[in-house]
C-alpha cells in the first residue's frame, strides 16, 4: 500500500499529464493536417502546370498550321515531358515517347482519362504501360474533339518536390515547447495550492496544528485567494463550533447542577436530554417506576401536559406556547412547566416547590402571629389612654397607674418591633450583613456587665470559663443578640437563685464549640424541638407578663446559622435548660 502512494501522483502532475496528453494528440494531428495539406496543395501546384501547358497546347493546336505545331510540340516536349493526344474515345492520336503506328490503344480506361471526361480534367500516379518501367504523373484536360494528357516522370527528385517541407515543424515544436513549460508552470502553481489545501484538509481531519501550513499559503492568485477565504471560514467556523461546545458543556453542566428537574424532547417526545433530578422527581409523582422519560407524557398527573401538547402540535404555531401546572403528590408539591418552541421540541422542567410553599406558609403564619402580638399592646394603651382621657375627674393615682402600664406595653412593643426588624434583616439581607473580628469573651463581659442589677435582684450567679482572646470574625451585632438573648431568656425564666455557666468547652480548626447553662426550672422535653420557633411560648400569659415577644430564641438561632453554626437545647443535668452552639471562626 504505501510504494502504491508513493507512485501515487499528485493533482498537479495529474492535471500536468492531462493536459500535455491533449496537448500532444493535438500538435501530433495539427502536424499531420500540415503534413497533408501542404503535399497535397504542392501536387495540386504541380496538376496546375500541367492543365496550363495543356492550355496551351490546345491554343497551339487551333492556331498553328501543322508543319509549325509538330515542330512546336518537339520543342514543348523536353525528354523527361510524354505528351499525349486522345480522342474522345480514348484512342491515342499522338504520343511523343511510344509510336503508335501500327496498332491502335485505347486509354479510355485510365483514370486520369476517366475523370477528364466526367469531369474536364483529371490526374494520376502509376506505371504508364508494359513498355515504359516508369512511374508518371499525369494530368489530361478534355476539349471538344480530343483529350491532351501530359506526364512527368514520378522520379526520386519529383518525389523530393512534392515532399512536404519540415522546416516550420522545428518552429512549431519550440513553441510546442515554450506552451509546455507555460503549462508545467501554471499547473505545478495550482497543483502547490491545492496540496497545500489537501495538506490542510488532513491536518482538520487529524486534529492537529495547520500554523506552518498557513505560512505557506499565498495569496498572489485567484487560487491563493480562495484558499485564504477558505481557511478563515473555517476557522470561523471552528471558533463559533468550540464557543458552541463550550456553551453546550456549561449548558449540559448546569442541567446537571440545576435545582430544577428538566427535560428536552423532540415533536414526537423522544428524549433529546434529560437531568437526573427530573428522573427523581417524575418518579416521585409516577406511581410505578418509569423505565424512560418519554413515559411521563403517560402519567394521570401529567394529563394537562399532554393535552396541551397534542393541541399546540396540530395547530402548528411559529411561536412559543406555554403552560404550567400544580402538582402535590407524595407530600410534595411540584410546579411543572412546558414550553414548545418554534421548532416544535419541548421542554419539560419541574420544581419541588414543597419549601417554598411552607416558607410562604409559615410567612402567612409570621404576619397573622405579628398582627396579633402588635394587637395586644396596641388594645392595651389604646384602652388605658381611653379610660384616661373619657374620665376626667380620674384619681392621679389611678392615671399614673394608666400611664405606667401604657409606658411598659410601648416598651413591649419597642422591644417587639426591634426584634422582627433584626430577623427580618437576617432573613433578607443575610449578604449584606458586616463582618469583623470580635473577642466573645470582651462581648460576654459587657452583656454580663449590663445586666449585673437584674441578676442581683434575682440573686443569679455567673460562671464564666470563656477562654480570653477567643476572636470570631463576624457581625458585632449578631453576636451579641446571640449571648444576650440568652442570658435574658435564664434570667426571665430560669427563677431565682441560680447559676448560669458560660464556656466553650472545644475548639477546632475551624470552629468554636459553646455552652450556655442555668441550673434553673428548665422546659419539659415536648418544648426542646420548638423553643427556636417564632413566637413560640411555653407559658403564654407568664411569657408576656414578663414583656417577652417569643421571638428572642428564634434571633439567636438565625444568627448562630448565619455565623456558620448550629445550636440545639436539652435539659442540663441540674435540671435547667442548656444550650449547645457552635460559631465559625472565619466568616
Amino acid at each position: 500500500m504505501q510504494e502504491y502512494k508513493k507512485c501515487t501522483l499528485t493533482f498537479g502532475k495529474k492535471l500536468f499529464v492531462s493536459i500535455l496528453g491533449l496537448f500532444l494528440v493535438f500538435v501530433a494531428s495539427f502536424f499531420l493536417f500540415l503534413h497533408f495539406t501542404e503535399k497535397d496543395h504542392k501536387i495540386e501546384l504541380l496538376a496546375n502546370k500541367l492543365q496550363n501547358l495543356n492550355e496551351n497546347i490546345n491554343i497551339r493546336i487551333q492556331t498553328m498550321p501543322d508543319a509549325d505545331l509538330k515542330h512546336y510540340l518537339k520543342l514543348v516536349c523536353s525528354s523527361e515531358l510524354r505528351l499525349t493526344i486522345l480522342n474522345p474515345d480514348g484512342d491515342i492520336l499522338y504520343d511523343n515517347i511510344l509510336n503508335y503506328t501500327d496498332s491502335v490503344i485505347n486509354l479510355s480506361d485510365r483514370h486520369e482519362i476517366q475523370e477528364a471526361l466526367k469531369d474536364g480534367r483529371g490526374t494520376d500516379v502509376r506505371r504508364a504501360s508494359q513498355f515504359l518501367d516508369v512511374d508518371y504523373f499525369f494530368s489530361a484536360t478534355k476539349y471538344n474533339d480530343y483529350i491532351i494528357r501530359t506526364a512527368v516522370p514520378y522520379s526520386d527528385k519529383l518525389v523530393e518536390t512534392l515532399k512536404a517541407e519540415y522546416h516550420y515543424l522545428w518552429y512549431a515544436m519550440l513553441l510546442a515547447i515554450i506552451l509546455i513549460c507555460i503549462f508545467y508552470r501554471v499547473t505545478n502553481k495550482l497543483g502547490i495550492s491545492i496540496n497545500q489545501l489537501r495538506q490542510f484538509a488532513i491536518h482538520i481531519d487529524k486534529n492537529e496544528p495547520y500554523d506552518d501550513i498557513l505560512k505557506n499559503i499565498s495569496d498572489d492568485d485567484e487560487l491563493g485567494e480562495i484558499s485564504q477565504h477558505i481557511i478563515r471560514i473555517y476557522q470561523r467556523l471552528h471558533d463559533t463550533k468550540e464557543a458552541l461546545y463550550i456553551e453546550r458543556e456549561k449548558l449540559i453542566a448546569h442541567l446537571r447542577t440545576s435545582q430544577e428537574g428538566l427535560g428536552v424532547f423532540e415533536k414526537d417526545k423522544t428524549e433529546i436530554l434529560v437531568n437526573s433530578l427530573f428522573n427523581q422527581y417524575v418518579n416521585i409523582i409516577s406511581d410505578k417506576p418509569l423505565e424512560k422519560a418519554e413515559e411521563v407524557f403517560d402519567i394521570p398527573e401529567f394529563q394537562p401536559i399532554t393535552n396541551f401538547i397534542q393541541k399546540a402540535l396540530k395547530r402548528a404555531r411559529k411561536s412559543e406556547l406555554r403552560r404550567k401546572i400544580s402538582v402535590q403528590k407524595n407530600g410534595r408539591i411540584f410546579l411543572i412547566r412546558c414550553i414548545i418552541f418554534q421548532d416544535m421540541s419541548i421542554e419539560v422542567s419541574i420544581n419541588d416547590v414543597t419549601q417554598e410553599e411552607q416558607q410562604s406558609l409559615v410567612k402567612r403564619q409570621l404576619t397573622q402571629n405579628i398582627a396579633h402580638e402588635l394587637k395586644t399592646p396596641v388594645s392595651s394603651i389604646q384602652a388605658y389612654l381611653e379610660t384616661i382621657v373619657s374620665n376626667p375627674d380620674i384619681p392621679p393615682e389611678k392615671a399614673k397607674m394608666f400611664l405606667d402600664r401604657c409606658y411598659e406595653q410601648s416598651n413591649r412593643l419597642a422591644r417587639l418591633l426591634r426584634d422582627i426588624s433584626v430577623l427580618t434583616r437576617m432573613d433578607e439581607a443575610t449578604d449584606m450583613i458586616e463582618m469583623e473580628k470580635v473577642d466573645i469573651s470582651v462581648l460576654v463581659a459587657t452583656i454580663i456587665n449590663e445586666v449585673a442589677l437584674d441578676l442581683e435582684k434575682k440573686q443569679i450567679t455567673i460562671i464564666n470559663h470563656l477562654s480570653k482572646k477567643l476572636v470570631i470574625r463576624g457581625n458585632y451585632s449578631l453576636l451579641y443578640s446571640i449571648f444576650r438573648n440568652l442570658m435574658d431568656n435564664s434570667i426571665a425564666y430560669a427563677g431565682n437563685n441560680i447559676q448560669i455557666i458560660i464556656n466553650n468547652f472545644r475548639e477546632d480548626e475551624n470552629y468554636y464549640y459553646f455552652r450556655f447553662v442555668d441550673t434553673g426550672v428548665g422546659v419539659d422535653a415536648e418544648h426542646l424541638q420548638r423553643i427556636f420557633e417564632r413566637f413560640y411560648r411555653i407559658d403564654k400569659g407568664r411569657s408576656r407578663k414578663l414583656g417577652g415577644t417569643g421571638l428572642g430564641l428564634a434571633i439567636v438561632k438565625n444568627a448562630v446559622l448565619i455565623h456558620g453554626g448550629n445550636i440545639s437545647a436539652k435539659k442540663s443535668q441540674s435540671g435547667g435548660l442548656e444550650f449547645i452552639f457552635t460559631l465559625s471562626k472565619d466568616r
